[in-house]
């Protein structure tokens, strides 16, 4: 059965976005962010959500279309436990999600590193989450000095991450 995942469009660089819009963005602080996956530019409309060592939530959505989309995960910068592995990147590579951006850990790093799918984490831990709390949808987060609004766009490469009220690709 062929899968309906769209093709990523090749997203500006970050540095470019800076040049040409930098009044109108929010530019994460510092490079806390590692990627993981093959597509280390990626970005999209934001989905958010809030939830701390627990992931029930990040299943969930991923579990949904994602139409292009880029799910931001605060985390609350916990590294002791893993948000997203390998069996959620391939929902979300299955389901259509340009990429996650996690405030926290992710695992299955070397398995992540080959799917066709952006991810920013902070780093990795091979502890699983907790499954009590799910977490909150669709909320304001804030981390990196960055205010994620659900509805905008979001945009990371190795560089960094930005933040759009439109979209500019």
């Amino acid at each position: 059965m062929m899968s309906s995942v769209p093709t990523p469009t090749k997203m500006p660089a970050t540095a470019d976005l800076c040049d040409e819009h930098e009044p109108r963005l929010q530019v994460a602080e510092g490079n806390a962010f590692r990627s993981y996956g093959q597509h280390a530019s990626f970005g999209g409309q934001i989905v958010t959500i809030k939830c701390f060592e627990n992931n029930p939530l990040v299943r969930s959505i991923l579990s949904e279309p994602g139409q292009g989309k880029v799910l931001v995960v605060d985390g609350g910068g916990s590294l002791r436990r893993a948000l997203f592995g390998d069996n959620i990147a391939a929902l979300a590579v299955k389901n259509g999600w340009a990429g996650v951006i996690i405030y926290g850990a992710i695992r299955d790093s070397a398995v992540v590193d080959g799917m066709p799918f952006g991810v920013k984490a902070l780093g990795t831990n091979p502890i699983k989450s907790s499954k009590q709390h799910p977490g909150d949808r669709d909320m304001v987060v804030a981390f990196a000095g960055v205010t994620f609004m659900p509805g905008h766009y979001v945009y990371a490469d190795r560089d960094g991450i930005v933040v759009s009220e439109t979209a500019l690709h």
